[in-house]
């Protein structure tokens, strides 16, 4: 209680107030997103552990979601809900 999952809009803004549009932006951000990877839609594997982060949005769309991808670069991105990507919620 008292705690939610941004929209895509709040994820988006929070990304663009970065210093750097990537993994150090990211960390260095009030939210300090790490580069936690993911897991596998195939066998539930963690992968991509400090190589890439996704976050999920509140955002949807059918069967899809918004999220946010960290690696290289930083971007707001659509996918299927049923993937194992990280959450960071807000406080209300």
């Amino acid at each position: 209680i008292g705690y939610r999952v941004p929209t895509e809009t709040e994820l988006d803004a929070e990304r663009a107030s970065w210093g750097s549009q990537d993994a150090a932006g990211a960390i260095a951000s009030p939210l300090k997103l790490p580069v936690a990877g993911n897991r596998r839609v195939i066998d539930g594997s963690i992968i991509n552990v400090g190589i890439a982060g996704r976050y999920w949005s509140n955002t949807v769309s059918s069967t899809d979601a918004r999220f946010l991808v960290i690696d290289s670069g930083a971007i707001m991105n659509t996918n299927v809900r049923a993937l194992g990507f990280s959450v960071r919620c807000l406080k209300d």
